[in-house]
């Protein structure tokens, strides 16, 4: 009894066993490959084939994964390296690269580590680059910095099964004092600009200014001259109709010495007049208005009344006073004689106020005397004799 229990527990350990290896060679057998990821399969220690994505079968406990490649794009970003400028300047530059593994059996036999291989390889041709540079083209010269970087390195990762897609500068950094110089450098070159374009906008501005006032200035010239043009024009038609007013009514020289007088009053119109002076003017329009009204030519001289009513005018003159009242809108002249009666009573006014003036200085008023002529019946007085040396 006790053999036969030790029997069947020796067959279940057996089968237990070969459960267990069917188990095992199940999972070595199937491989299920992701996408975007490749396998390498060694037979025997030896390169077998590469798994796609997808289901695939090795022979247990002969074919091996010897790796597994990601084939989608990657980006390494590298730590700050030291690099040498033209110039002697230590700067500090970061790298980007962006690689994709296009062989995954090159990736795997040709390099033993493709990611370590192309920091160094950046890092050379980085200082390779660089060194033939100085700190300004290094500063404004990314894009050919970054184009230098892809094409070695693109080369140099070709045989490797990698393909470099891109390669950027991440950040450039000069030393501390060169950092402060080119603040310094910058603020200047601001304030330069400021000042020019300061210097630009006061300029503008004052030739703007400049260009105001003296538009202004030839407005107002040209305002000026049409003013003066339009009132000298208005003075000359001014004076057009006194004249022809004049020669409508038919004047005489009697009316127009009554115009003469009737500005002597506003010749001693004044606060601060204490001498009237007459003017031999005066004298000569009195005359003439004696004379016209047929007196006897000095003021002074009381004159004789008139011999008759003043002559009748003729009816063409009339006809062309009644003709130039109607072209000057209705506007009435004075009568001649109403004029004449007037200029009479006016100038014998005048002619007592001279009176009364020249008696009150002490001298007779005498017109012929006025006028720049001797009094008659008065001999020239001889002309004075030289008087002997003492």
């Amino acid at each position: 009894m006790s053999e036969l229990n030790a029997g069947t527990i020796v067959v279940y350990l057996v089968l237990l066993l070969i459960l267990i290896f069917v188990v095992v060679a199940l999972v070595k057998a199937v491989r299920i490959v992701p996408q975007a990821v490749a396998l390498i399969v060694e037979r025997l220690g030896r390169y077998s084939r590469t798994l796609e994505p997808g289901l695939h079968l090795l022979v247990p406990f002969v074919d091996r994964v010897r790796a597994g490649v990601d084939l989608r794009e990657q980006v390494v970003s590298f730590p700050p390296q030291p690099v040498i400028t033209s110039d002697n300047l230590v700067v500090s530059i970061d790298t980007v690269i962006y690689f994709q593994v296009t062989d995954p059996k090159s990736a795997v036999y040709e390099i033993a580590n493709y990611i370590t291989a192309i920091e160094q390889l950046t890092v050379t041709t980085l200082r390779n680059v660089i060194g033939s540079m100085d700190l300004e083209q290094t500063l404004t010269s990314r894009d050919q910095i970054n184009g230098q970087l892809r094409g070695v390195l693109d080369e140099a990762t070709g045989r490797w099964g990698i393909r470099v897609n891109r390669v950027e500068l991440k950040s450039i950094d000069p030393p501390a004092s060169v950092q402060g110089s080119m603040e310094q450098q910058m603020r200047a070159e601001r304030d330069r600009r400021a000042a020019i374009l300061t210097a630009e906008g006061v300029k503008q501005s004052q030739i703007l200014t400049a260009e105001g006032e003296k538009q202004s200035a030839i407005l107002r010239a040209e305002g000026d001259a049409q003013s003066q043009v339009l009132r000298a024009e208005g003075e000359a038609r001014a004076i057009l109709q006194v004249f022809d007013a004049i020669h409508t009514g038919d004047a005489d020289p009697k009316l127009l010495a009554y115009q003469y007088l009737q500005m002597l009053p506003q010749i001693a119109n004044g606060t601060a007049s204490k001498l009237w002076v007459v003017p031999t003017e005066f004298t000569a329009a009195l005359g003439s208005i004696a004379k016209g009204f047929g007196g006897s030519g000095v003021p002074g001289v009381p004159t004789p009344p008139a011999e008759g009513p003043a002559p009748e005018e003729s009816e063409a003159v009339r006809a062309l006073r009644r003709e130039r009242m109607e072209t000057m809108g209705g506007s009435a002249l004075t009568d001649p004689a109403e004029a004449l009666r007037e200029a009479r009573r006016q100038s014998e006014a005048a002619a007592a106020d001279a009176t009364s003036s020249g008696t009150r200085s002490g001298l007779p008023f005498n017109p012929a005397t006025e006028a720049g002529q001797r009094p008659a019946g008065e001999e020239e007085p001889p002309p004075a004799q030289p008087q002997p040396r003492a």
